[in-house]
């Protein structure tokens, strides 16, 4: 093996359904490279926040037309925090890391990232993020509409209900009362919104791997994720 730390950056865009720990997956790997970690998702949930706060969103009512005249003042930024290991998100200087976690984010972010002026401006934020490479990025659709061009595709998939039995343990671990046969349910109902939404649905990237891990280890998939890093920095 290479010294990851060495080797010329590239982008690695990881692609797929929920709950199939793709989050986990690339700060997993960022770690292993020295890479940056981009979290797509936080950054829908701190433009959200931004609309929270600005008034676009009221009682849960989302107003598009509000939320896009706030896109212009909207700056958003990674700092590495040592003492999660992980990166804060920053909107506008401010750290929002806590704050976008929030049940009431989460209640309106699907809404908010439906919005294509929304889509639009992150997609431009995320682009700008990885031009000088070393980045590990995942969300939907990273490496068909994000990152044509990335040097490593990679596409999440696990069965079902193994991705189902995944969350429901996280929530019960948690201290949540939850149905297993209510979260299979909405893991599915997700997959066939995420595939047929009209802006930027998921699906794969003709030149991306597939990475099956329903009965793979943590260690596995990192094992696995190697040799394919790799063979594209030998093809290079």
């Amino acid at each position: 093996m290479s010294d990851t730390k060495k080797a010329p950056k590239i982008i690695i865009a990881i692609d797929g359904f929920s709950s199939c720990g793709k989050s986990t997956f690339a700060k997993a790997i960022a770690a292993r490279l020295g890479y940056i970690f981009i979290d797509t998702g936080a950054m829908y949930r701190a433009v959200t926040l931004y609309a929270l706060d600005h008034g676009a969103i009221r009682s849960g009512i989302v107003d598009e037309e509000a939320v896009v005249r706030l896109l212009g003042e909207i700056s958003i930024t990674f700092r590495f925090n040592p003492e999660r290991g992980a990166s804060d998100i920053y909107v506008n200087g401010d750290l929002a890391e806590g704050r976008i976690r929030t049940i009431e984010v989460s209640n309106c972010v699907s809404r908010v990232s439906a919005i294509p002026e929304v889509r639009s401006k992150l997609v431009a934020m995320q682009q700008e993020m990885g031009r000088r490479r070393g980045v590990v990025m995942d969300g939907r659709d990273i490496g068909t509409v994000v990152f044509p061009d990335a040097e490593l595709k990679i596409f999440m998939t696990a069965d079902p209900a193994v991705r189902a039995r995944r969350r429901y343990d996280e929530l019960r671990a948690r201290g949540d009362e939850v149905s297993l046969e209510e979260i299979e349910r909405n893991v599915r109902e997700r997959d066939r919104a995420d595939m047929s939404r009209a802006v930027s649905p998921l699906r794969q990237a003709e030149d991306a791997i597939v990475l099956d891990n329903s009965h793979m280890s943590v260690g596995e998939q990192m094992e696995w994720f190697l040799r394919e890093y790799e063979r594209v920095l030998a093809a290079r």
